[in-house]
């Protein structure tokens, strides 16, 4: 199908929603009817040519009694069918019956159908359409012989076609087109229910060329945690069969998805069954919460997952307990002998996704599994060392998953200009690519669209997604090509530690302090404290401490801890000038007690070793410091901005001064007719 009749048929469905749903709908609503009533008339159109064959067949089944009516699928050629007498078009026939007809049409396609007409819950909208008179005009809009939705071409009667057949893929585009015109109206979040085609079209080549010598007879699963409208599905499918046709291989492919949204879910729904796909494999969940298909692994998996969205509402199936502990496998996983948790904030979940799907590859065959995914920029460096985004990106690049990183151009998606990166992994890599990791700096390759889409503004043109493929493909460093070792990636974060010095002094307005913190009964600590270093004069806490709590041990003062603390704190304060606080001794080493107010932390590169990197940055500016070791947490982020920083000249005083001098004498006067 061509951009024209593409265009032609969104337009006029468009139409439909403004000549005969206005006043009645806002136009946010008006896809609660536009996009079923989309849907079911596709599927009218589809089961016309058999509609008296398979009533005839219905009837023999009803006179035997049987129930099993799956056996009509063999007339209608499709996995679904409808026995009703109506078509959409035969409902023009008796106006005055049309909602009743309406329901007993809709009440006579198969299961799989209804659960779609369930998920639009259309039929709530039945009574509104008929309250004001629309429902006889919307069915007849929609049956117009100026918009053709069946497969099959309108001819006049000299064999001319009037009006062109719309394939599976042209629906798709006419559902996508819909979708995306009404979420502009609703101003819903990026990503929510599908992604353009041409980010689509770089994300399958970028999972599919680098095998394409390697695929074979067999059979490939593909899977989206996050299928929307299932267009990701349809190109990766139509991708992998011309490679494999290509090559001289026959596949059979197989198409799995889960969405969270009933809308996209039903339009995903339909588009499989016209498709004759097999519509279980597409689970109505969410993927976080439910995972449909806890139990199989995947040879390709894409997905644009949502973005800076909260996951609040999943967190009950996956952590429990007050502690908060992980019951979900696919978040918990064991790591280089320690227990790795990937749980990220809970107002970003974009990574679970993510997650999910690296738990979902194979391994047993030479292939393994490839994976394509879009996340915005906080995915590559949010999160510190420890944290649940980080310790993703840690299980990821330590196991040597992922391949290459590609930023995109700004202002990609239709609803929102931040920036966003295509990740590729594989379990599988290949030899020249071990232990490496690609980023590639795409940012400048678009071409602009004649007119905004929301906030899209620009496209991959086909020439851009072979020049990223290219890069891909050569794995060799250039302008936007750069290739780093995984542990580049990676830092040690060290806490450093400085002693906490104390001096100790008994004063009056201390002393009073004490007595009405402690009481009268703990008086006579007080005057072991003035018989031992009388008043206003300072002592080093260590020596204060060893000879105070001698004395109290032998006149049988048996102080709490909690008490000999408080009297620490009322008779002491920090000082700088003062001995470090000794800990404990041991034979080998005094160990001080650290100051928390002076805690700090160093990310050392992981290609450094962190004694080195100790004594060289930190000691020669505060000598007494030293490393906690039991507290050393290994992280990673990647940051594209440090890598592809391309430094811009700042404007010399004279070009300022002089574009000053210019906007001085285009506003001369101006100030005097505002004011007078």
């Amino acid at each position: 199908m061509d951009n024209s009749t593409h265009n032609g048929i969104v337009s006029f469905i468009w139409g439909i929603a403004d000549d005969v749903l206005r006043d009645v709908y806002v136009r946010g609503k008006y896809r609660d009817v536009i996009l079923p009533m989309t849907v079911i008339r596709r599927l009218d159109c589809l089961l016309e040519s058999t509609k008296e064959a398979v009533l005839e067949e219905n009837d023999f089944y009803e006179k035997m009694n049987i129930t099993d009516k799956s056996g009509l699928t063999e007339f209608t050629k499709y996995p679904f069918y409808n026995t009703s007498p109506y078509t959409l078009k035969k409902l023009l026939d008796e106006p005055n019956f049309i909602k009743e007809n309406l329901i007993d049409y809709l009440n006579g396609f198969s299961d799989n159908v209804q659960e779609i007409i369930s998920k639009f819950k259309f039929r709530n909208q039945l009574e509104t359409l008929v309250e004001h008179n629309r429902l006889y005009s919307l069915i007849q809009k929609f049956t117009d012989s100026d918009i053709n939705l069946s497969p099959k071409p309108i001819k006049d009667k000299k064999g001319k076609v009037i009006q062109p057949g719309l394939s599976n893929l042209g629906m798709g585009y006419v559902f996508e087109e819909l979708i995306r015109r009404f979420n502009e109206e609703n101003n819903e979040e990026a990503g929510e229910h599908f992604t353009p085609r041409d980010i689509i079209k770089l994300m399958v080549n970028l999972i599919f060329m680098p095998v394409k010598d390697k695929i074979q007879n067999t059979t490939y699963l593909v899977y989206d945690c996050a299928c929307g409208s299932g267009g990701m599905l349809t190109e990766a499918e139509n991708f992998l069969q011309e490679l494999a046709t290509g090559m001289g291989k026959k596949v059979k492919i197989y198409l799995f998805g889960q969405e969270v949204n009933p809308e996209t879910y039903a339009i995903c729904q339909a588009d499989m069954l016209i498709k004759e796909k097999e519509t279980n494999n597409i689970k109505y969940a969410s993927t976080l919460a439910n995972d449909g298909f806890p139990d199989l692994t995947f040879d390709f998996m894409l997905a644009n997952p949502p973005y800076g969205k909260s996951w609040k509402v999943d967190q009950d199936n996956i952590l429990v307990g007050r502690k908060k502990e992980i019951k979900d496998n696919r978040f918990l996983v064991k790591h280089q002998g320690e227990e790795l948790q990937l749980i990220p904030r809970s107002s970003d979940g974009q990574l679970l996704f993510l997650v999910n799907k690296l738990s979902k590859m194979k391994d047993s065959t030479k292939l393994g599994s490839r994976i394509a995914i879009v996340h915005n920029g906080s995915a590559l460096f949010t999160g510190d060392a420890g944290s649940g985004e980080s310790n993703i990106r840690r299980w990821i690049i330590e196991n040597d998953w992922l391949e290459c990183i590609v930023g995109l151009p700004l202002n990609m998606f239709y609803n929102t200009g931040i920036a966003t990166y295509v990740w590729i992994l594989s379990n599988k890599k290949s030899a020249h690519r071990r232990g490496k990791l690609q980023l590639i700096d795409a940012t400048e390759w678009y071409g602009k669209l004649r007119k905004n889409l929301g906030s899209k503004n620009c496209e991959l043109r086909g020439e851009d997604i072979e020049r990223i493929t290219e890069e891909f493909m050569d794995f060799s460093e250039s302008d936007n090509s750069r290739i780093f070792d995984n542990e580049d990636f990676g830092f040690n974060k060290i806490v450093v530690e400085r002693p906490l010095r104390l001096s100790f002094q008994v004063t009056a307005a201390r002393v009073q302090e004490f007595g009405e913190k402690m009481g009268d009964e703990l008086l006579g600590v007080v005057e072991i404290l003035r018989e031992l270093f009388g008043e206003e004069v300072q002592w080093d806490f260590n020596l204060v401490k060893r000879d105070f709590e001698k004395v109290l041990k032998e006149q049988e003062w048996k102080l709490k801890k909690r008490d000999l603390d408080l009297i620490y704190q009322i008779f002491t304060e920090k000082d700088e000038r003062g001995e470090p606080v000794v800990l404990k001794r041991t034979k080998k080493e005094v160990i001080y007690q650290p100051d928390v107010e002076l805690r700090d932390t160093e990310n050392v590169p992981l290609k450094e070793d962190i004694e080195e990197y100790f004594q060289r940055e930190v000691l020669p500016h505060v000598p007494d410091a030293w490393i906690d070791f039991d507290k050393v947490v290994r992280g990673y982020e990647i940051s594209f901005t440090k890598y592809f920083y391309k430094f811009q000249k700042l404007r010399s005083l004279e070009d300022i001064v002089e574009e000053l001098l210019e906007l001085e004498k285009e506003t001369e006067g101006m100030l005097k007719e505002i004011i007078y």
